[in-house]
């Protein structure tokens, strides 16, 4: 995270016009060096690491901001709560393991292709699409 070069929300940030404080680059620099989706409590601690002075609040509202700049997207895995990950440049789906919550980003051509189809089929072009798989481990029907 020492990184002084913007990561990819800082850029987007940059290119929307948006002010800049530190404690919004520790939040940005914080969620794009993120695999794991954080929720916001998850990702005020990690800043919290950083900046002892950053509040809660101020995660709040600078998620909320990103979210609305459509620089960051929010999901809900039927958790009750929100997590999020910076937009991405290259479409993937996810797989939630309902046992851990770990998430796996994944990208599959065919079913791609087979929504594509599905659409078209109904009498549609397929535009846009978010497809969360939920699961748990094989080994789960093996512990009962």
């Amino acid at each position: 995270m020492n990184d002084s070069r913007p990561n990819f929300i800082e850029a987007q940030c940059a290119a929307k016009g948006m002010r800049m404080t530190e404690q919004r680059r520790v939040i940005a620099r914080v969620l794009a060096d993120s695999a794991d989706h954080p929720d916001v409590e998850e990702l005020y601690r990690r800043c919290a690491r950083i900046d002892e002075h950053i509040s809660i609040s101020t995660v709040y509202r600078t998620v909320k901001l990103f979210e609305d700049s459509g620089i960051i997207t929010r999901h809900d895995f039927r958790e009750g709560r929100a997590r999020y990950e910076q937009i991405s440049e290259s479409h993937h789906d996810h797989l939630i393991n309902l046992r851990s919550g770990q998430v796996i980003e994944f990208q599959s051509e065919e079913i791609e292709r087979l929504q594509r189809e599905v659409a078209r089929k109904l009498g549609y072009k397929l535009v846009d699409h978010r497809l969360e798989l939920y699961a748990v481990p094989l080994d789960d029907d093996k512990k009962r």
